[in-house]
């Protein structure tokens, strides 16, 4: 998905870009995450997609962290048990 957006005003480390070509929808974003050349009035083109393999390794952190919770072994199956 592509889009543009202005950059319609600073609030100290946040900027608010406004979605074209309406300019309704507000996104707040981290200043530090602008270009260095990013001004008041400036239209951004951004780009967002899903990155496969980083959302793999997410699910696998969770899940990880889920079965530590739960108190699960690693390469266990659901039907098994300690004992």
């Amino acid at each position: 998905m592509k889009f543009l957006a202005t950059l319609d005003r600073i609030e100290g480390e946040i900027a608010v870009l406004l979605v074209r070509p309406d300019e309704c929808i507000q996104i707040f974003w981290p200043t530090c995450a602008l270009p260095e050349d990013a001004v008041e009035g400036a239209v951004l083109d951004i780009s967002v997609q899903v990155s496969e393999a980083e959302t793999e390794a997410a699910a696998e952190r969770v899940q990880s962290l889920l079965d530590k919770l739960l108190g699960r072994e690693t390469g266990q199956s659901d039907g098994e048990t300690d004992g």
